[in-house]
């Protein structure tokens, strides 16, 4: 199902948005949107392409006209089926400020195919404060608990090359 959104540009005027499920036709646009989106991890384009396909269920693509502007891949976790993990949210410079990745998240959650989920999961390094006030405004809007530990250290899993990634946990709702 697609969903039609209206935002608000720093000019202050409306633009519309849709939010809707990928499919394979947008796996260059999300490479091109990743690549856009400094210091996002870039992924293959074949890696976007299967992230469009294989995970569109637990994935939105969010446009301006023909452009793609944000993007959220996810899954749910093997071990874990109440857990969608959240592995990146890209938003162009042109659709920040206007909570475009908190819609992005709403939108996920209310398919009828993540209707078990209680639990959002998703590493955040530790100066990526941004990021962090998304799942801080989920936790708040669903009014429930948000918690963080280390998952993945620097030193201990990166070689020194990425800065570490804590584990954020929403939930449950």
């Amino acid at each position: 199902m697609d969903s039609i959104n209206a935002a608000l540009d720093t000019s202050g005027s409306a633009k519309k948005l849709t939010i809707r499920k990928p499919s394979s036709l947008d796996g260059m646009a999300l490479n091109q949107l990743v690549s856009e989106c400094p210091p996002l991890d870039p992924n293959s384009a074949y890696c976007n392409l299967l992230q469009c396909h294989h995970f569109n269920e637990t994935a939105a693509a969010a446009f301006e006209g023909e452009k793609m502007v944000g993007f959220i891949s996810g899954y749910i976790l093997p071990a874990a089926p109440n857990t969608l993990f959240v592995w990146q949210i890209a938003v162009h410079s042109s659709a920040r400020g206007c909570g475009l990745a908190g819609r992005m998240l709403e939108a996920i959650l209310e398919r009828e195919a993540l209707a078990g989920v209680s639990f959002i999961q998703t590493t955040i390094s530790p100066g990526n404060e941004a990021s962090q006030a998304v799942f801080r405004k989920l936790a708040n809007k669903r009014d429930t608990h948000i918690r963080s530990e280390m998952l993945f250290g620097k030193d201990t899993h990166f070689n020194g090359a990425h800065d570490d990634e804590l584990l954020f946990t929403v939930g449950p709702f």
